[in-house]
């Protein structure tokens, strides 16, 4: 059998890292971006060309998942990789961050978190053990510990008594997760830091992170309206807290210069929505910035969405073409977006990984930034 799961540093070049992950769905390649399946689909991609476009590994939500079709249906039906087709590594959150920012009518105490669904009101509990419960019976590959995101602007106070409480509920996470049998045997459990923008705050986190002993380590609590300033001014720090030789992993990140910004921090895992969301809303990120197709100036241009891309979409289709499907709210229009988007986020990450390896990363940064922001 394979390896649980073993992260190995192939090189450095700053604090830029590239390396891999092995799990026994396969290798994970790192920096490594994870498309978001939210509920078992990258929204308007089949897995098979989400694979294609070089994805290692998808992000599921367990939030999503609890509420509709259930977890308990998954698992009854063969388990998340069975029933979305998807056959190499997923990686689940813990539900905490959905719980905060959708559901309505949510009471927050030690135990964990109770909440009204957002779909039909129904009332849901949602604690450290259930939310292992949860990723087991999905069958998860990598669990995600069960925290809370405090909002960066709440009083230093309230930031550090939520951290402290993330902690604790660290425990109960990794205690919940060694209790899941052949789940636990096969699967891996990351650990979440929090604090916000405060470096002490972090530490603290960091410290009691390792002490209870995890996979990998998460970076959470940005990308949460703070501004890119603010992130990477807590990424100068916040990466070099938690342990060199586990992979680190900030959620929910993000624009493709948030990317190049983070990994030259020394982060390796990145999930955000945007690629997909934007695919389906007309926005395509090429290597020379962001284009809006419903700009009328593409109308008749005949060129790729991107010289540069390799991606179905691009090989194949025009500028114009995409701008018709786009204006007319064509499904395809959503699909062949979303595809290169995707695409494009996975060509940054190897060409990341690529530059690192070749100790040319502070080179491959700047250039990007000088064709990107421009």
């Amino acid at each position: 059998m394979s390896e649980r799961f073993a992260f190995t540093i192939h090189a450095t070049d700053g604090a830029a890292r590239t390396g891999s992950i092995a799990m026994q769905r396969g290798e994970i390649r790192t920096p490594a971006f994870m498309p978001v399946g939210t509920a078992a689909t990258v929204k308007a991609m089949k897995p098979e060309t989400v694979r294609k476009t070089g994805a290692d590994i998808i992000l599921g939500n367990t939030y999503h998942l609890m509420l509709r079709p259930g977890a308990e249906r998954v698992a009854r039906l063969g388990g998340l990789h069975k029933f979305m087709n998807w056959q190499r590594p997923i990686l689940t959150d813990s539900g905490g961050y959905q719980v905060m920012s959708l559901s309505d009518l949510r009471k927050l105490t030690e135990k964990g978190v109770e909440f009204r669904s957002h779909i039909d009101g129904s009332k849901h509990m949602l604690t450290p053990e259930r939310s292992m419960e949860i990723q087991r019976l999905l069958g998860s590959d990598i669990v995600m510990a069960f925290d809370e995101c405090p909002r960066a602007d709440r009083p230093r106070d309230e930031i550090a008594a939520s951290m402290e409480m993330s902690m604790r509920w660290a425990q109960r996470s990794r205690d919940g997760f060694d209790a899941g049998g052949e789940h636990a045997a096969r699967s891996a459990l990351f650990g979440i830091q929090q604090g916000a923008l405060d470096e002490d705050l972090r530490r603290i986190s960091a410290d009691k992170l390792a002490d209870i002993g995890f996979d990998g380590y998460a970076i959470g609590g940005l990308a949460v309206g703070e501004g890119q300033e603010a992130m990477f001014a807590t990424l100068d720090f916040a990466p070099g807290q938690l342990p060199t030789d586990r992979p680190r992993y900030l959620m929910g990140v993000g624009k493709p210069d948030d990317l190049v910004g983070a990994v030259e921090r020394g982060v390796d895992m990145f999930d955000c929505v945007l690629p997909s969301r934007s695919g389906r809303n007309g926005q395509a990120f090429t290597w020379n910035g962001p284009i809006n197709l419903r700009n009328a100036r593409f109308a008749e241009d005949e060129e790729p969405l991107d010289s540069r891309c390799t991606c179905d979409t691009c090989g194949t289709y025009t500028r114009a073409y995409l701008h018709h499907l786009v204006k007319s709210q064509e499904i395809l229009g959503a699909m062949l977006m979303t595809e290169h988007n995707i695409a494009f986020y996975q060509q940054l990450m190897q060409a990341m990984r690529d530059a690192i390896a070749a100790g040319q990363f502070a080179q491959f940064a700047s250039d990007f930034r000088r064709d990107y922001l421009r």
